[in-house]
């Protein structure tokens, strides 16, 4: 079983254009969370998958729950509270991609608790986005990582991060140092590195054995001790770019399928970073965060045998 703890949320998205310049395009909303898109994204794939997290028992809220199960993921590791569902407005750019706008003050995410235990058979966590950045929470799914890379769990983590909402720079990224001896593998973004600072070879150095970087348009990159592999990404029409880093997350994880990241060689790894590629495309050529069923994509090659 692979576990992914974090946040979900509705992300507003625009659902159309405005009548005229001045006017604001409907907003339309749409199940997201990093976290919860990976879950999405790994039921999709046929990846048996649980979500930790706290949720909304309002409308919104049920509907997010509805969508875990609708893709086969459980929820049994999903607490609840009365709170509201945390909102993030996004504004996509011409080159489809998205900015967001936080209303997270108060909301039912933020107050996760460490859970007790795990379920027997967990062989991975995926941690990342705005679960880290926000407290209380952001200290329990902290200690939650510790725990379980401390029990020999793969750990991956994507920053995923959001400036909007860090209040103190300097303070996360000494934090996000912090996590690094705790993370198997590392997935963030080229926006994601050049706010964070660093080099894979200096993150690598730090605990994770491997390092995977996503960089639009240009492809994938993985860096290990051993490997250092690049794929194109896969031609596409792109509606948009919501969930797409999410869908490598999940399909690092599945095509994984149990092997420790160091393991890989250079043509296990290409192989998996194409697999990630094409269902990251897929997530793109459709509106919001819409991640690919297993009936999509070719099988995730070497890496998973």
């Amino acid at each position: 079983m692979i576990v992914v703890a974090g946040e979900s949320l509705i992300d507003l998205v625009p659902g159309g254009m405005p009548e005229r310049p001045s006017s604001l395009s409907p907003l339309v909303p749409r199940l997201g969370g990093g976290p919860y898109n990976t879950a999405v994204a790994l039921g999709r794939l046929g990846a048996e998958t649980a979500f930790c997290s706290r949720v909304s028992t309002d409308a919104f809220g049920e509907a997010l729950l509805a969508g875990l199960r609708a893709a086969g993921v459980e929820t049994g590791l999903v607490q609840r509270g009365p709170e509201p569902t945390t909102l993030a407005v996004a504004s996509v750019a011409a080159d489809g991609s998205a900015r967001y706008g936080f209303y997270a003050e108060g909301t039912a995410d933020r107050l996760f608790e460490l859970p007790e235990r795990l379920p027997e058979g967990v062989r991975a966590v995926s941690f990342g986005t705005c679960s880290l950045a926000l407290e209380p929470g952001a200290s329990a799914y902290e200690a939650l990582l510790r725990r379980e890379a401390g029990r020999g769990v793969l750990t991956l983590l994507d920053p995923n991060v959001r400036p909007g909402l860090i209040p103190d720079a300097d303070a996360y990224r000494e934090r996000f140092a912090g996590w690094l001896p705790y993370v198997s593998l590392l997935k963030l973004s080229e926006e994601d590195a050049r706010w964070l600072g660093g080099s894979p070879g200096e993150w690598l150095a730090k605990g994770p054995s491997a390092v995977v970087l996503t960089r639009g348009a240009a492809g994938l990159t993985v860096w290990t001790r051993d490997v250092s592999v690049s794929v194109p990404a896969a031609p596409v029409t792109v509606a948009d770019t919501i969930g797409a880093g999410d869908t490598v997350n999940a399909a690092l994880l599945h095509g994984l399928a149990g092997r420790a990241p160091h393991a890989l060689d250079a043509a296990a790894w290409t192989a998996l970073l194409r697999f990630a590629a094409d269902a990251a495309a897929i997530t793109c050529s459709r509106p919001g965060a819409e991640p690919p069923y297993a009936t999509e994509l070719p099988p995730p090659g070497p890496a998973a045998r």
